[in-house]
């Protein structure tokens, strides 16, 4: 189990604790934070996150939505993205809203 920190613009913390079987996406819709998504295919690019600290394995996604140069720079897509450890991600104040 590991600890998922989520940020947004304007240094809004939210967290719960994540685990490796379970993508950022499932683990925010879970303790009430909601991140916008579409597919949940990796093909959307609606839950983009940056992933600011901490280890993570990214699952298949489209280069078309997360180019390498995102990736390079640890930007993520939320649904395709499983911690491995402690996690700090940011999240654009705009797409992140409690339930």
């Amino acid at each position: 189990m590991f600890k998922i920190k989520v940020m947004d613009t304007n240094d809004t913390n939210y967290e719960w604790q994540g685990y490796d079987s379970e993508s950022l996406l499932d683990g925010a819709q879970r303790n009430g934070i909601k991140i916008p998504y579409a597919c949940k295919g990796g093909g959307c690019g609606l839950c983009k996150v940056k992933v600011e600290a901490g280890s993570f394995k990214r699952g298949k996604s489209s280069i078309a939505v997360l180019p390498e140069d995102e990736r390079v720079y640890n930007h993520s897509l939320a649904c395709k993205t499983y911690p491995k450890g402690d996690m700090e991600i940011l999240l654009n104040i705009n797409t992140i809203k409690s339930y």
